[in-house]
């Protein structure tokens, strides 16, 4: 039975396992019989421009599909284009409906985060309301885990294996010298902290772990920072800080804000950040007159495809899987979350979830797992995070450099 054809895309700021979900989509669309599966380049904004690929074209083969799983970033491209509502910009959805028509779509894809989410509410309930009988699926990602209603979110525990292993070299490196030091370490999170608690796996039995960390889910009071440095040096001569690019001020500025000469915002009214780390480490060398620098670990925890979880690139093709299995099923307007049934052994069960309770709602870390003085995270807070980093995928290495799938176009 013809099962139509296939629309896939990647939206917002990529993973080191985003193209494991893609993979997962098109293996799986394949195998049950979709005759085509397309890939819209850079979204939704480059579809509406009929920018995509036949997928086939670039994967042929199982080697293809493997190399696929262990590249970083988002194969197809990305964007950050905030659709429109349809009682707006009607025009929009006219052209995208006609597009996807054209080429018999009868299945959407879309892989994101909370943007992304919002666009698959928008485009399947402008479905039902003129009647299509194409079908979208909302794939997860974010590094950021702050999506609503799931467990976690593929790509999270790749950047929290990446952050809590840079973070014990940091550690090993800032105590070579034995001289006094203090090292602020800048983790992405605008108003989730997720990842920059993950730093607190770096505390093992062969390392103590940052000293103090700092999420944007409680107001950050640089007076009170400072006394905690000035009571740690009491006992120790380095001093290591994670902190979130995101942290606000009580009176609800960004800390970063206050060493900028401009801040641009995307389409979706996101303010760009970065920075904090570096204006806090200038502003400690000044005020304690100690040795300090600021780390900012930037784009390198969400594109270090040579350190993922094993488990995180796994999970990323079974939500691409599994949002094919209900398509073909006859479910839209739904994104596939994670249920943990377990910690210990760790287990999960996927489904799907009506994607309109999910669009736009931030999951932020539970107060109760955040220290009462808010400079830590707690033994649960760890707890949930560490079997999402377990597990190990190589890369393969050409002329000692990992080899990655592209589109050269």
């Amino acid at each position: 039975m013809p099962v139509g054809n296939v629309m896939v895309g990647q939206s917002g700021g990529p993973t080191s396992v985003i193209n494991s979900s893609l993979v997962g989509v098109f293996k799986t669309a394949k195998d049950m019989g979709c005759a085509k599966v397309y890939g819209m380049r850079n979204g939704i904004e480059g579809l509406l421009s009929e920018r995509y690929v036949d997928l086939s074209d670039y994967i042929r083969n199982d080697l293809d599909i493997e190399l696929l799983k262990r590249t970083p970033s988002s194969f197809l491209g990305t964007c950050r284009y905030k659709l429109p509502e349809a009682t707006d910009k009607p025009e929009v959805y006219d052209r995208l409906f006609d597009i996807l028509k054209k080429l018999e779509i009868k299945h959407f894809f879309y892989i994101g985060g909370n943007d992304s989410m919002d666009t698959i509410k928008k485009l399947s309930n402008h479905a039902k309301d003129i009647g299509s009988d194409i079908t979208f699926m909302g794939v997860p990602k974010t590094i950021d885990n702050d999506l609503a209603v799931t467990d976690h979110t593929p790509g999270f525990g790749s950047a929290a294996k990446y952050i809590a292993s840079a973070m014990k070299e940091i550690i090993r490196d800032a105590n070579t010298y034995g001289t006094d030091l203090i090292t602020i370490v800048e983790v992405m999170g605008r108003n989730a902290g997720w990842l920059t608690g993950a730093a607190a796996l770096s505390r093992t039995e062969d390392c103590a772990g940052p000293d103090l960390i700092y999420l944007p889910e409680c107001p950050f009071e640089y007076d009170k920072f400072v006394s905690k440095i000035q009571e740690i040096k009491k006992y120790k001569n380095t001093i290591t800080i994670a902190v979130s690019e995101g942290l606000k001020t009580p009176d609800g500025k960004y800390v970063c804000e206050a060493n900028k000469a401009a801040v641009f915002e995307d389409s979706f009214g996101h303010k760009m950040l970065g920075g904090t780390a570096l204006y806090l480490a200038d502003a400690i060398a000044a005020e304690t007159g100690i040795k300090s620098r600021g780390i900012v670990f930037s784009t390198l925890q969400r594109c270090a495809s040579h350190i993922v979880s094993r488990r995180d690139i796994t999970e990323a093709f079974t939500a691409g899987a599994d949002a094919v299995q209900a398509a073909l099923n006859g479910e839209t307007g739904k994104m596939i979350i994670f249920e943990r049934i377990s910690n210990e052994p760790y287990q999960i069960l996927t489904s799907s979830y009506d994607v309109n309770l999910i669009a736009n709602i931030e999951k932020v870390v539970p107060q109760e797992w955040i220290t009462d003085d808010n400079t830590y995270v707690s033994k649960e807070f760890e707890q949930y995070v560490r079997p999402l980093i377990i597990g190990e995928l190589s890369p393969f290495m050409v002329d000692g450099l990992p080899r990655h799938l592209f589109i050269d176009k």
